[in-house]
């Protein structure tokens, strides 16, 4: 069994430790790490998820956040998850800083699956565990390795 987010976050775009002082360059520099795997302008992914963010924060609460955007031109939904080197204000419904995300990118005409990606994340992230373990493990691989072994609840074998 695979869940949605398994099939769209390649090893190499589990980016740990990043340092960024403020949105805009975390996006950019995120931008930069899709462009090529995107075939878009890093310029035109990181504007489209900061104008996102503008609308209405992506901040979950237990410092994560899910910065995304519908992008067009864009093929195939594609992830990364990015753990900051020092966590960033984020507007976030608990006030706490953020420090792990997993910043989602989809085609503009792509909606039910959209929402089905984010509900999984918002599951994934909602276990404290789950959310200390991506905190604290220094290997890349063990993180990509747990978010694709991760399965929701109604997946789970009882």
């Amino acid at each position: 069994m695979t869940t949605n987010l398994s099939r769209i976050i390649p090893p190499e775009n589990i980016v740990l430790d990043l340092e960024a002082t403020g949105k805009q360059q975390l996006f950019d520099k995120v931008a930069e790490r899709f462009e090529k795997q995107c075939a878009l302008p890093a310029a035109t992914i990181a504007e489209n998820l900061l104008e996102r963010e503008k609308l209405a924060s992506t901040g979950l609460g237990h410092g994560v956040a899910v910065p995304h955007g519908r992008i067009e031109g864009l093929k195939s939904p594609t992830a990364a998850l990015v753990r900051l080197a020092e966590p960033l204000a984020f507007d976030s419904p608990d006030g706490k800083p953020v420090d792990l995300m997993v910043v989602l990118l989809i085609p503009d005409n792509v909606t039910q699956k959209h929402l089905e990606i984010l509900s999984e994340i918002a599951e994934m992230f909602s276990d404290a565990d789950f959310r200390d373990a991506l905190t604290h493990e220094k290997s890349s691989a063990a993180v990509h390795d747990m978010l694709i072994s991760w399965l929701p609840a109604h997946m789970k074998k009882t």
